[in-house]
């Protein structure tokens, strides 16, 4: 997230008290564990992080069924973590969701769409139709949509996730 908004990361940072070195050598042991030739099964991965996790649900997605574990966020108490983990242990998806009984924001125009302020699920439903675009690396990914501005005017906008947060939006159309 630091490559798209240094300022917030920065912020958050100084909030949970941590240096940029620690930051780096939590990246580097989670790149390290993500890496290594004896890699852990992912799920054992996550627990040793982040504990166990605060739920696990059951979630049917079409025809198959997956585990929804999730774990609390203290940077964010309204967000959680989600990772979806199918019938033979793999990790179909990870990213930030809203915490159950947390009202979604507020999004009806594109001032509304601020860095970190809405999961890529809540985006999508409030500017629906979205459509889902590839992403940069498999943390990232972004969604197409049409968006009025403050005073009524549509645009189509590239909106930019990292985790399900939004980092970024751009306005791919000039009035």
């Amino acid at each position: 997230m630091a490559d798209h908004n240094p300022d917030l990361v920065a912020d958050a940072r100084r909030e949970l008290g941590v240096s940029i070195a620690e930051m780096r050598e939590a990246n580097k042991r989670w790149q390290a564990m993500l890496h290594s030739p004896r890699a852990r099964p992912p799920v054992s991965r996550y627990r040793s992080i982040l504990g166990d996790p605060e739920s696990r649900t059951p979630r049917r997605l079409g025809d198959l069924t997956c585990d929804a574990l999730v774990w609390p966020v203290p940077l964010w108490p309204d967000l959680r973590f989600e990772v979806l983990v199918g019938p033979t242990g793999a990790v179909w998806n990870e990213w930030l969701i809203r915490a159950p009984g947390t009202p979604a924001p507020p999004l009806t125009t594109l001032e509304d769409l601020t860095p970190w302020s809405c999961t890529t699920d809540e985006a999508a439903r409030a500017f629906a139709p979205a459509r889902p675009l590839e992403g940069t690396a498999p943390t990232r990914w972004g969604l197409t949509f049409t968006a009025p501005d403050a005073t009524g005017q549509r645009h189509v906008v590239v909106a930019e996730f990292t985790w399900g947060l939004l980092q970024r939006v751009a306005v791919t159309d000039r009035p």
